[in-house]
């Protein structure tokens, strides 16, 4: 065996991979060079650089959900329903979100906190309906809400004339304001499981009565209609586009959901869970050649986006379009201008959920929540779950984030576990600088015993530019006030 010769052979063959490997990698990096560019399209963006900071940052107690202690967790007592069969059961109970003042302080209704919250038979996943649980002004203790049932019944749909409520098959999460004639004004997410998932904002007032002191009655709902659903694609994806890119199977995800209510200079605002359209930034490889979704310097977008376009999270990054979009309203309710996004999350997310807006101190508070398990930034795993938060001196922007990197709550239980959180809502208060922040524990369906419940709330403070968790500041279940 000639052991000289072989040794030649091999380094000849090692250099030429080197110069292979190197040369594969200068042309890659040629390419991208040449396909990149800038573009904000006028919004403001939630960047690969700010979220590249947050796997650090959340180890910090600034930002930790507070642990709770499984044995104190209730169920709501009053959260009760009916299944398909007609037996009365015990409901999951999820997201929820109280009736506001138009600053988003919480409103009071006939002496009584009302709170709207989506609902339904923890062994059908597909049950799912606006519950209205309502508790006296100063009571605090998961005991004290009350339960007047469904808001809407299920022929409320058939109103004559609207294109799209007829085909709502689910409830889905929204708002709700305390209008200066003293009305209940309901906005939510019509869902439609027979149109490939399409998702509409819509309206309706909510009508009450009182039979007695200590009970609220729903006597219907008037004025009930759709509102928007995406238009023609070019500000916000509509669901026609993502049926035409393949629907489920292509691995896109359709937002248009999660209606919050906010007015400003006596103009009414819903700012909404989306996606971008084709004018406002839209998915696709290209998007991963915009330097204005990295954020950081040029040597941080070379590096990061040959990272991302030769790496495994490529095709999420392609999808990964997420907005929080905004539309005017008539005095009416009805459609009056298409925004475009206040944020957007391309490359990084398709999906920031409960936005929430509000003006605080001077400054226009802008949150979501959102999932690590659809993230594509390295560092955050398939068990975080955040609320990302960011600041304006006005409503429309532009937004920075909060705390440098956008974050505010972290939480990595276990899906399983009952102290499990999510769907985290930040509650103004009438003074100071903290807002309570309510969720709901534990997921739908995983326990016989433990259900999907108000979880304990907790408060956060805020100054200017920077969040922090109050530590110690553990409240009542589903607790909306500290006055």
């Amino acid at each position: 065996m000639n052991i000289k010769k072989i040794a030649k052979q091999t380094a000849a063959l090692t250099f030429a991979a080197a110069l292979l490997t190197g040369g594969a990698t200068q042309a890659f990096a040629k390419e991208t060079e040449t396909k990149d560019y800038r573009k904000s399209y006028g919004i403001s963006h939630i960047t690969r650089n700010d979220m590249l900071k947050i796997p650090e940052q959340q180890k910090s107690a600034q930002f930790k959900v507070p642990q709770f202690d499984p044995a104190s967790i209730k169920n709501i007592p009053s959260a009760k329903g009916y299944d398909s069969s007609g037996k009365l059961i015990d409901l999951d109970v999820w997201d929820s979100w109280p009736l506001q003042n138009p600053d988003g302080t919480v409103a009071t209704y006939h002496g009584y906190n009302l709170v709207f919250a989506l609902a339904g038979d923890p062994k059908n996943v597909d049950d799912t309906s606006i519950y209205l649980f309502y508790q006296k002004k100063g009571e605090t203790s998961i005991d004290s809400w009350k339960n007047a049932g469904r808001v809407f019944k299920d022929s409320d749909k058939f109103v004559p004339n609207d294109p799209y409520l007829k085909y709502q098959t689910q409830e889905w999460s929204g708002s709700a304001t305390l209008t200066k004639d003293g009305k209940v004004r309901l906005f939510y997410t019509a869902f439609s499981g027979s149109q490939y998932g399409k998702q509409t904002l819509t309206t309706a007032q909510v009508n009450f009565s009182q039979p007695d002191s200590d009970t609220l009655k729903i006597e219907g709902v008037e004025d009930h209609k759709s509102v928007f659903d995406g238009a023609d694609g070019t500000v916000y994806q509509n669901v026609q586009q993502f049926i035409d890119e393949g629907n489920y199977s292509s691995g896109d995800n359709h937002t248009m959901r999660d209606p919050h209510y906010v007015e400003d200079h006596g103009h009414k605002y819903l700012v909404f869970e989306a996606n971008t359209g084709t004018k406002t930034g839209y998915q696709g490889e290209d998007s991963l050649f915009n330097r204005a979704y990295y954020g950081g310097n040029k040597s941080f977008f070379k590096e990061e986006s040959t990272k991302l376009l030769q790496g495994p999270k490529k095709k999420d990054a392609e999808l990964a379009n997420g907005a929080l979009g905004i539309v005017e309203l008539n005095n009416d309710y009805t459609l009056k201008k298409v925004m475009k996004p206040l944020i957007a999350s391309n490359t990084v997310t398709d999906e920031i959920e409960r936005a929430n807006l509000f003006k605080m101190n001077g400054k226009w508070y802008l949150l979501t929540d959102s999932r690590g398990s659809k993230m594509t930034i390295d560092g955050i795993g398939s068990k975080d779950i955040y609320m990302l938060g960011y600041v304006s001196n006005s409503l429309t922007g532009p937004f920075k984030p909060l705390n440098k990197s956008g974050l505010v709550l972290h939480m990595d239980q276990d899906y399983n576990d009952i102290t499990f959180t999510y769907s985290h809502f930040a509650v103004p208060q009438a003074k100071g600088n903290q807002v309570v922040i309510t969720s709901y524990i534990t997921n739908r369906g995983i326990s016989n015993e433990h259900h999907s419940t108000f979880a304990p709330s907790f408060l956060l403070n805020i100054e200017g530019s920077k969040t922090s968790v109050v530590q110690n500041s553990i409240l009542a279940q589903g607790q909306l006030t500290i006055d």
